[in-house]
């Protein structure tokens, strides 16, 4: 969606809240206002959640175009996409997971302090991926912040899929129990105080790809992500229309500065290694 692009504005309530792991709460929307909300076709659905900046209250209801005509730039509303875990149209819930280091970041701290009857502002939802059942085989691998759409993909495999799933997290104690079909079931990688995405990428590299048609979804920090998918178009020849790769977010970057520079990045990165696979072939 463009930037100046007028957009409806949802609101729903906080219901409950749970500490999942020490790195992770969920926050399970809910409310009249989730009436019609469209989730479901994908495993990566996600929103958009708005948060005004301390101070400032905007008139009800929250009107993005309005909002940008009658406040400077500065005091806008702070965007932060989530990943819809899950989706209960008959109770009207929408579960959604937050990684949380502390103090650090806009929605961690959030979800960490938010109680249930408090107000949540939303755009979407978004999304694009789902597991291609015709495919031979499924690669997913990500870090926290691609846990929970790993975590909903693992849980929408028919029984008897071939999956290869790695997630990367802080220690045993940030794994997550995963209703996934019996045989499937990820990897857990613990960095353990190596760089971030280091496990990932030796994990997927050296592992030995199954023959046939493979469908995989690559997602987290963008320094690893660029990595994989070096690998993954390059040496391992997965076509591009296959792989779902993107970087969620990168480390040195704010949220608000990376969104910035996104699409040019990837786009950069990508005619990069289109350049590079067709001087290959």
């Amino acid at each position: 969606m463009a930037e100046g692009r007028a957009r409806t504005v949802g609101t729903a309530v906080v219901v409950r809240t749970e500490r999942l792991t020490p790195h992770m709460v969920r926050v399970v929307l809910g409310g009249d206002g989730l009436a019609g909300f469209g989730a479901g076709e994908f495993t990566d659905h996600y929103v958009k959640l708005l948060f005004a900046p301390q101070g400032v209250r905007y008139p009800a209801p929250w009107d993005l175009e309005r909002i940008r005509a009658d406040f400077p730039r500065n005091l806008w509303p702070r965007q932060r996409a989530y990943t819809v875990r899950a989706w209960d149209p008959a109770r009207r819930e929408l579960t959604l997971d937050f990684v949380v280091h502390g103090d650090e970041g806009t929605a961690g701290p959030w979800a960490a302090r938010v109680q249930p009857g408090e107000p949540v502002h939303f755009l979407g939802p978004g999304g694009a991926y789902a597991p291609d059942p015709a495919a031979d085989w499924h690669l997913l691998a990500g870090d926290e912040s691609a846990l929970p759409a790993i975590a909903a993909t693992l849980e929408r495999m028919p029984a008897g899929a071939r999956v290869h799933a790695f997630i990367e997290v802080e220690g045993p104690q940030d794994e997550q129990r995963i209703a996934a079909p019996d045989g499937i079931a990820p990897v857990w990688l613990h960095r353990g105080g190596r760089p971030l995405g280091e496990a990932l990428v030796e994990a997927v590299t050296s592992l030995r790809f199954p023959g046939g048609d493979v469908h995989a979804f690559v997602h987290g920090e963008a320094g690893f992500v660029k990595e994989l998918r070096r690998h993954l178009r390059m040496e391992r020849g997965v076509p591009r229309e296959r792989l779902s790769i993107s970087g969620y977010w990168r480390l040195g970057e704010t949220d608000e500065g990376w969104r910035a520079i996104k699409r040019d990045w990837n786009a950069a990165v990508e005619a990069e290694q289109e350049l590079r696979h067709n001087a290959a072939a």
